[in-house]
């Protein structure tokens, strides 16, 4: 899923930083993504996983780091299994 995450980071992110050199714990807006970009980022990270993002997870927060956002895709994910 990581890996999904930083090729999605990579199209969409307009960050200076290639994203295989992102620690996953790094605050990717002090890396430079823009509310568009994380906008662009949830469509395509919508798409490549075949989720759809709760608006209570529509925050700066869910898209911090590319550990937010896998914690957040798994979240989304396991809650879609349950439903």
């Amino acid at each position: 899923m990581i890996e999904t995450i930083r090729t999605i980071l990579g199209k969409v992110g307009g960050l200076g930083t290639a994203p295989a050199e992102i620690a996953t714990d790094a605050d990717l807006y002090a890396l430079g993504l823009t509310s568009f970009a994380s906008v662009q980022l949830m469509l395509a990270i919508e798409e490549a996983f075949d989720i759809e993002f709760p608006d209570h997870l529509l925050n700066r927060k869910s898209f911090a780091s590319i550990d937010a956002i896998e914690r957040t895709v798994s979240d989304i994910l396991k809650d879609q299994k349950v439903a």
